[in-house]
């Protein structure tokens, strides 16, 4: 079990896991193999947010200010890395699921609410939410990621015709 992990752009997914003797902890999903880590998936998000500069929170916000969206928000943990996850229910619940946008192949309604999500290197887990607020979930990361690379992309071309204009 690790004490501290870093999400990068491998990162399929992040669960809830209960392991014995221990209060908090996370099975992540990465392409190539699976590890547990001593934090919940809600820190886990945390630090990797801080790592790149913010927090859980400050990415929330960020979400809301670009798209509006407060609830069950999705966010971006590196644009540059293209790390887009969002939340399988409330962040504050502890069953929460943190899910790649970037990795996801399929999903399938499955029976009792409970959806199967397929990722580009054909790993499938059941998680135990809607098929419908899956759905949800990824066109309302995609609607963020298409948002905020439009915003970025805009401040680019203003930031190059500025160099340039100083230039000539």
């Amino acid at each position: 079990m690790l004490r501290n992990y870093e999400l990068s752009p491998y990162t399929l997914a992040i669960l809830p896991a209960e392991l014995e003797g221990v209060n908090g902890a996370s099975e992540v999903l990465e392409e190539e193999g699976n590890h547990y880590v001593r934090a919940t998936p809600k820190t886990l998000v945390d630090r990797s947010c801080r790592y790149f500069g913010s927090s859980l929170k400050g990415r929330q916000d960020g979400t809301k200010d670009v798209c509006g969206i407060t609830h069950k928000a999705p966010i971006v943990i590196d644009p540059t890395s293209g790390m887009y996850f969002f939340p399988t229910t409330s962040p504050q619940n502890s069953d929460c699921a943190w899910i790649s946008h970037s990795h996801i192949s399929s999903t399938k309604k499955m029976p009792d609410q409970r959806t199967l999500l397929t990722f580009t290197n054909g790993t499938a887990i059941q998680l135990p939410v809607s098929h419908g607020s899956i759905l949800n979930q990824i066109q309302r990361t995609a609607q963020f990621r298409f948002q905020l690379n439009e915003r970025l992309q805009a401040y680019q071309r203003v930031n190059h015709d500025r160099v340039a204009e100083h230039f000539s």
